[in-house]
């Protein structure tokens, strides 16, 4: 963020106040074809990602987690088994056509009464202080305006001895890697995007948004600074995904 009227949005600047409606419109754009699209992407490896942070999280029955970004419901739908009726799981998106896709993607499944949904954004959480367990992220962070205030209302909400998990695109450790992967994120995606979704600008905004995120040592320094312990981080594929870890203690 360059001042405190603009922000980032990709490689663009635009006004605080326009970035919000812009990441709507993106997911409001990506919605019908966002699974297909994941599984594309990243040739199904986004499944392997998810539920080593599910297993990371250490949830245990009886317990309330909180999904964030929850799109459409991957996570949530991995935490609602292991927390059991005793539990609940929160979902939620910042984005109305995200949620409402993952609600019915979960009904259709045949998961309810131990699942609640609340469009909510981020950096102002609708839930009383020491309400969760357990907090997931997955790859919404990049997307939100004051990552830091993000954080900050995640610890808020968060029970003491809970943890939080945030699992996001990252920065591949290797030169390598990196060099290949920025020829596929701008090159690939963009035409995927086009080809599947009809929407290549979206997924061009993806590519850009990756870059703009924090790297490893950056974000784990950000969990800290919100008031996080034992904060750890663990590449994945390379480091082109990150798993950050903390706890309230």
């Amino acid at each position: 963020m360059s001042d405190e009227k603009t922000t980032h949005f990709g490689y663009r600047q635009v006004a605080v106040a326009e970035k919000a409606t812009q990441i709507r419109e993106v997911f409001d754009s990506v919605a019908p074809r966002y699974d297909l699209m994941n599984d594309l992407m990243s040739l199904g490896v986004h499944r392997l990602w998810k539920r080593r942070t599910v297993a990371l999280a250490g949830v245990r029955r009886g317990q309330r987690v909180l999904d964030l970004a929850a799109g459409t419901g991957d996570l949530t739908e991995r935490f609602v088994g292991l927390v059991g009726k005793e539990g609940a799981v929160v979902s939620t998106d910042i984005n109305a056509t995200m949620l409402d896709r993952g609600r019915d993607r979960l009904v259709d499944l045949g998961l309810a009464g131990n699942i609640h949904y609340a469009q909510a954004n981020a950096e102002a959480l609708p839930f009383a202080a020491d309400r969760f367990d357990c907090i997931s992220i997955g790859f919404g962070l990049r997307n939100v305006t004051h990552k830091q205030r993000a954080l900050e209302e995640m610890f808020r909400v968060l029970r003491p001895g809970g943890r939080v998990l945030v699992l996001e695109f990252s920065h591949p450790a290797s030169l390598p890697l990196r060099k290949a992967y920025d020829l596929y994120s701008f090159s690939v995606l963009p035409a995927l995007g086009r080809l599947v979704a009809g929407d290549a600008d979206s997924y061009r905004y993806l590519a850009e948004s990756i870059r703009m995120h924090p790297d490893q040592e950056t974000l784990q320094t950000m969990l800290e600074a919100a008031g996080f312990e034992r904060c750890e981080f663990f590449n994945l594929s390379g480091g082109i995904v990150a798993i950050h870890r903390g706890y309230k203690l």
